[in-house]
């Protein structure tokens, strides 16, 4: 199954520079995902490109923390302030990021609007 998730631009372009390895949720799927479409938010508001999942990491806040902060791609201190009022936290560790040559319409190519966090969407 895909999701396509909602990132902001900064975040989306490290991930297809190789320097984000890891996207971070407070919640994450309740089905199986092997793929994720990237969606860059505003001011870009254009699907991007995509990743496989290689795993989900879930862990209290801390470890999850000491496991991904080499390629988190954020300071340690965006990331607590991210899970704020949470104790565990979700990693989606990336795999064979592809971005995409033209940037997608999400209305005209998935036919959704843009989501707060995620939709699943057909293959």
């Amino acid at each position: 199954m895909q999701v396509l998730l909602s990132i902001k631009p900064e975040f989306a372009n490290k991930i297809f520079q190789g320097i984000k390895l890891y996207e971070f949720r407070r919640t994450i799927f309740k089905h199986p995902v092997n793929k994720v479409v990237v969606y860059a938010s505003a001011p870009i508001s254009k699907v991007i490109g995509e990743f496989e999942v290689d795993s989900i990491l879930h862990h209290d806040l801390s470890t999850l923390w000491e496991k991904t902060e080499s390629f988190a791609g954020i300071e340690k201190d965006f990331f607590f302030d991210y899970f704020d009022g949470k104790e565990h936290g979700y990693a989606i560790r990336i795999k064979k990021p592809k971005q995409y040559r033209i940037p997608r319409c999400i209305k005209s190519y998935y036919n959704i609007q843009p989501p707060q966090s995620f939709a699943y969407i057909m293959s």
